[in-house]
């Protein structure tokens, strides 16, 4: 604990976590108020277009995001991202004040929402290097994962409350405040968030940005621990996005069922991630596949059903082991990835980590209905395990550094 509490007092970078943490629990707040206002001017129908309008924008900008992240200053960048996200969120309580919010309103609020959402998820992590020590790494990351473990649960339970007692409206205008808090904490760094030595402009032919891009790909650390996320994540949108609604629902008695999973998750989360960051230099690949392959015995828990705290406790043993894995994962892209291509890696990367949840909750209700919930475990154990034992192939390879953009042969730097 005394490692997060020096790190929290030690200036630029507590300022900007509080900010962050701010923002993300605003994010959690908008989501729900967002539907609540488009369900009761459009019904239930017009939530799977918000749906729609939240999710599809993520890929076009996080491809984006990163090469404004490593050309540009990052305070300059997450500052103008968040004032802009501001006056876009306001304009849905300013539009309520006049007396009259327009049907698309809120479709394009969620759509501009979902396009930038890359710019602080890359861009913080991005900025983290130069925020703090190498040995204080591990700490700041786990404190990154806690914030989203935190706002994913507070900020919705938060938003039902208020959406009750102020409106919907209301709760986008926080919202709203939240982005100007995180901006103001931004602009609170003195010193530049650039890569040091790289040119305030990329080269006009591009050429740089190939090379980063096939630098990253080819490092098999990084390409293995992601491709063992991406598979993680589909094992776990089957279980948050199909599995553990329709457990709730049919099981274990309701939607507060429901409610208790989901906690249950962020609990294991809190807890791993304070566990994960409390030394420094705690990660390898090894561990990070062990974790994965022990969070993934977590999906056998939904066997236990109709006994919830079976299934809670599996939902914690989840969020227990895979925070460790994203803690740790991140460090290691850090230390690897050279400062000038931590934007473009990191929104790339990002990208391709939280775009495969949709694809389990598109595999999960068919496997479901034919195969019963027995075959549905089996699925997600197979998913998010063997990739994490695949890892353990890895091990020791991390010491390896990931040679820099500007060291590969020019023939090597064409996309093929």
């Amino acid at each position: 604990m005394r490692a997060y509490l020096r790190l929290l007092g030690s200036g630029d970078f507590g300022r900007v976590w509080c900010g962050a943490s701010v923002s993300l629990l605003g994010d959690g707040m908008t989501l729900l108020a967002l539907s609540w206002l488009v369900l009761n001017q459009g019904g239930t129908a017009q939530l799977s277009l918000l749906g729609v309008c939240f999710t599809a924008p993520v890929v076009l900008g996080g491809l984006a995001v990163g090469p404004l992240l490593d050309r540009f200053d990052k305070r300059v960048v997450l500052i103008v991202d968040s004032v802009f996200r501001a006056v876009c969120v306001a304009s849905v309580p300013l539009a309520a004040a006049l007396g009259h919010v327009p049907t698309a309103l809120p479709f394009v609020v969620a759509g501009v929402y979902g396009l930038l959402k890359m710019v602080p998820m890359a861009g913080f992590p991005a900025s983290i290097p130069q925020l703090v020590e190498e040995s204080d790494l591990d700490t700041a990351n786990a404190l990154e994962s806690l914030s989203f473990s935190v706002s994913s649960v507070v900020g919705p339970a938060l938003a039902g409350v208020l959406v009750g007692t102020m409106g919907a409206p209301n709760v986008l205008l926080i919202d709203a405040v939240t982005y100007l808090v995180f901006a103001g904490a931004v602009a609170t760094v003195r010193r530049p968030l650039a890569a040091a030595g790289r040119p305030a402009v990329a080269p006009r032919d591009g050429r740089g940005a190939k090379a980063s891009v096939r630098t990253v790909g080819r490092d098999k650390v990084i390409a293995a621990t992601t491709l063992a996320f991406m598979a993680f994540n589909i094992a776990d949108g089957m279980l948050l996005l199909v599995v553990g609604p329709w457990l709730a629902k049919n099981e274990l008695g309701g939607a507060s069922a429901l409610g208790a999973l989901i906690a249950s998750l962020a609990a294991g989360e809190f807890v791993g991630a304070v566990l994960a960051g409390g030394r420094a230099g705690g990660g390898s690949v090894r561990r990070i596949g062990l974790c994965q392959a022990g969070a993934a015995l977590g999906f056998l828990a939904v066997l236990g059903a109709p006994q919830p705290v079976l299934v809670g406790a599996g939902y914690f043993c989840v969020g227990l082991l895979s925070a460790p894995m994203t803690v740790w994962a991140q460090s290691l892209r850090m230390r690897r990835i050279p400062p000038e291509m931590h934007g473009r890696a990191f929104a790339a990367l990002r990208t391709l980590m939280q775009g495969t949840s949709p694809v389990g909750s598109a595999i999960a209700a068919p496997v479901l209905v034919h195969g019963g919930l027995g075959w549905t475990a089996a699925v997600m154990v197979a998913l998010a395990g063997l990739p994490g034992l695949w890892l353990l192939r890895y091990s020791g390879q991390e010491e390896a550094p990931l040679t820099p953009a500007a060291a590969v042969p020019e023939e090597q730097t064409e996309v093929g």
